[in-house]
């Protein structure tokens, strides 16, 4: 009856992966806390996915204060720009598609720390490269990386952390993009300040290496997610690395028990981007997928050539000769000014999303994001009528409150969202190729924004763009699926 009682017990206390890591110390008389206390390790997971995402915002939005540069030194057309504009962005996507699915059949944190060996890699060579060819090869490569880390970051975050902060922890982390693309602009004025000089470029994309190869360090150093090891049935090394990740002192909980919730089959499902339109998950890839390619349609085209679609305002009133090397840097210095300036509105909509994501849901503020872009795209579309201080003054307004509600609603949502929406054997597939799908939206408008530019006109392309987003808030409210405060292993289920 004993040995019986002591089974019973052992079954009552086995408990998922998500169960521990949600878990509240309580008073002494039974009251919980309200919130689940963060592990060092915890901590350490989440800083080292944010330093990913702070350099993609780094690199991709550096390019836009590098590209005149580069222009100069070898001689770019239009096309030319449109290929610069777009490598990264396609090795995004690639690595998406191809690396970040990778981590459902290796691993979170062998991905982890792989993504980061590629960036140095391929940051290292495009400092020194000797040909346009070369650059449009290299920022390919570092495109790759930044790819894996889009599905890859997201999970190391939200299978480490309580399902009550999970929106606002990963939102934080990625707010980091914002602080990289300011970052990147100011080092960017910084670097032409110091040294004005056209080969100025090659120092700007430097300037991440050494910071690069101190996150490869502290990413050898995490452990791995138990939600994975669980999934693929491996529950001794799931609870072996659930306990190193919830070390604190005091000790608790003292013993882990895991139970696979849905059983040890996960592994032997299906991880195939067919899968991805099974009855079962074609909603989420929808919801994934659809506006996120449709957000990236305008976030990219305005974030990388807000420069230069500046330069072209201030630059005709400041700079007369477009041709001299000192004018260019000046000019390019003066759009890089302006640009940190409205990316300051990507920050302040990040923070905003922060705050509200675990309280007004996913779905609603990606629909409001939405709409809100749409109006600060034709806000910023009527300067063309306009000359002189009313010109700047609308396409201020617009792009800052384009940006604001960009990263309040879309950009935020639609990462946070697909990370979210898939089950754990197919979480790192699901969200890779979302991240994918959205690239092909960011290829598209870096590719052939610049030509659209020219041939259509800004205020045309702006109206294009502000459809886009209208499109974006119709599919998300048709095939929304909110997961404010669910478990992860509730998803699919």
């Amino acid at each position: 009856m004993n040995d019986m009682s002591k089974l019973g017990q052992e079954i009552v206390e086995a408990r998922t992966v998500q169960d521990y890591i949600d878990e509240t110390p309580q008073w002494r008389d039974g009251t919980p806390v309200s919130s689940v206390p963060m592990t060092s390790m915890q901590w350490r997971i989440w800083g080292l996915a944010a330093a990913g995402k702070f350099f993609e915002g780094l690199v991709v939005f550096m390019t836009g204060v590098a590209m005149p540069l580069m222009s100069e030194e070898f001689g770019m057309g239009s096309f030319e720009h449109g290929l610069v504009g777009a490598a990264s962005l396609f090795g995004i996507l690639i690595g998406a598609l191809t690396l970040g699915g990778l981590a459902d059949h290796f691993g979170r944190k062998l991905m982890f720390i792989a993504e980061m060996v590629i960036f140095i890699f391929f940051l290292v060579l495009l400092s020194v490269a000797s040909s346009f060819a070369w650059v449009v090869v290299f920022l390919f490569g570092v495109g790759l990386a930044l790819g894996c880390d889009y599905p890859t970051a997201h999970l190391v975050i939200s299978e480490s952390i309580p399902s009550s902060s999970r929106g606002r922890l990963v939102l934080a982390a990625f707010a980091f993009q914002a602080v990289g693309a300011l970052t990147g602009v100011a080092i960017g004025y910084l670097i032409l300040t110091l040294s004005p000089e056209i080969g100025a470029w090659r120092l700007m994309y430097a300037s991440a290496i050494v910071p690069g190869i101190i996150v490869l360090v502290g990413r050898f150093f995490v452990t791995e997610s138990s939600h994975w090891l669980a999934a693929v049935g491996r529950l001794p090394e799931a609870e072996e690395q659930i306990r190193k990740l919830l070390r604190r002192r005091p000790d608790y909980p003292k013993q882990i028990k895991l139970r696979a919730r849905h059983g040890h089959a996960h592994h032997k499902k299906e991880r195939t981007i067919r899968s991805l339109f099974s009855a079962k998950n074609r909603r989420a890839t929808i919801l994934a997928s659809v506006p996120w390619f449709l957000q990236d349609l305008s976030t990219y085209g305005i974030g990388i050539f807000t420069p230069t679609i500046l330069a072209a305002a201030l630059g005709e009133v400041r700079v007369a000769h477009h041709h001299d090397v000192t004018d260019i840097i000046a000019n390019d210095m003066l759009a890089a000014k302006g640009a940190g300036f409205i990316d300051l509105l990507l920050l302040a909509g990040m923070i905003a999303a922060v705050l509200l994501a675990d309280r007004v849901g996913r779905i609603p503020l990606q629909i409001l994001g939405f709409i809100g872009c749409a109006v600060g795209l034709l806000v910023a579309s009527f300067s063309v009528d306009y000359d002189g201080p009313m010109q700047i003054f609308l396409i201020y307004v617009g792009f800052m409150l384009f940006n604001f509600m960009t990263n309040l609603g879309p950009n935020a949502q639609t990462y946070l969202l697909a990370g979210e929406v898939f089950p754990t054997h197919v979480r790192g597939l699901g969200a890779g190729f979302a991240a994918a799908a959205a690239k092909v939206g960011a290829v598209l408008t870096a590719f052939f924004f610049p030509i659209l530019l020219m041939d259509l006109g800004t205020q045309a392309l702006l109206y294009g763009l502000a459809g886009a987003s209208v499109l974006g808030a119709w599919v998300t409210w048709r095939f929304g699926i909110e997961t404010k405060g669910m478990k992860l292993e509730d998803v699919g289920h």
